[in-house]
Parts: C-alpha cells; sequence; structure tokens
C-alpha cells in the first residue's frame, strides 16, 4: 500500500461510501480505484486526484497534503545518483535489496532520518528564497 492509497481508503471510508460507489461517481472502474488503495498503480493523473478531492469533499490543508501524498506514493521508485557520493548510491542499492525484507521498526527509523533531512533542507530553501528577495 501507498501512503496515497492509505489515505484515499482512510478518507473514502469516513465518509461512508464503497470503492464501487466512488469509482461510478468519478467515472473510472473498480478495478482501478482498488489498485490505487492497494498501491498497485502509480499516482493518480492531475485530473483524477483534483476529482476525487472535490468528491471527498477535502479542503485547503487535507487537499495539499493528498497531492503531497500522491507526489510520493509512485510504487516503483528509481533513484538517480550519478554525480553522489559512492556512499550514495551503495545506500540506494542496499535499500533497493533490503526493503522488502526489513521489519516495520527499521522501515520507521529509516523514513524517520530521511524526513528529518527533508525537512533541514526545506528549511535552508526558505532561508535562501528569504536571503535573495
Amino acid at each position: 500500500m501507498t501512503p496515497f492509497g492509505e489515505r484515499l481508503r482512510a478518507l473514502r471510508r469516513r465518509r461512508g461510501v464503497t470503492q464501487r460507489q466512488m469509482a461510478e461517481a468519478l467515472g473510472i472502474s473498480n478495478a482501478y480505484l482498488s489498485a490505487l488503495e492497494h498501491g498497485h498503480r502509480g499516482r493518480p493523473t492531475f485530473d483524477l486526484l483534483h476529482r476525487i478531492i472535490g468528491y471527498l469533499g477535502v479542503i485547503w490543508d487535507e487537499a495539499e497534503e493528498l497531492q503531497r501524498l500522491a507526489d510520493i506514493s509512485h510504487p516503483r521508485v528509481t533513484v538517480d545518483t550519478s554525480g553522489l557520493s559512492a556512499d550514495a548510491t551503495r545506500l540506494a542499492n542496499r535499500l533497493a535489496e533490503t526493503i522488502p525484507v526489513m521489519g516495520e521498526e527499521d522501515v520507521t527509523a529509516i523514513l524517520a532520518i530521511i524526513e528529518a533531512a527533508a525537512e533541514r533542507d526545506k528549511q535552508r530553501r526558505r532561508r535562501v528564497r528569504t536571503v535573495v528577495k
């Protein structure tokens, strides 16, 4: 399951609709909606994402979060490490070969480290934009 699929399912259930009802309303097949929820399909198109947001009645922050989750929910990821250090390439390859056998505790710990690095980068970019203005 992907972060987007997990959130989509929770929002759909919270609204009290079945996959079939939602799929019909969105003009997609029940199988496709199921595949999105289970992470067997990549991220939805921009158009479909906005139809989902409208159908579920999500607003501002929740809609932005759904967009962010869609952006990070492609079930098949390619990591380009060209130009990076040998350790970065080693990390990407070890993660690719090890993630299928990792326990949830390890996944959570590694994810926390990566999210912290992403947040530091986000803060750095904000500082740079502020200085440039």
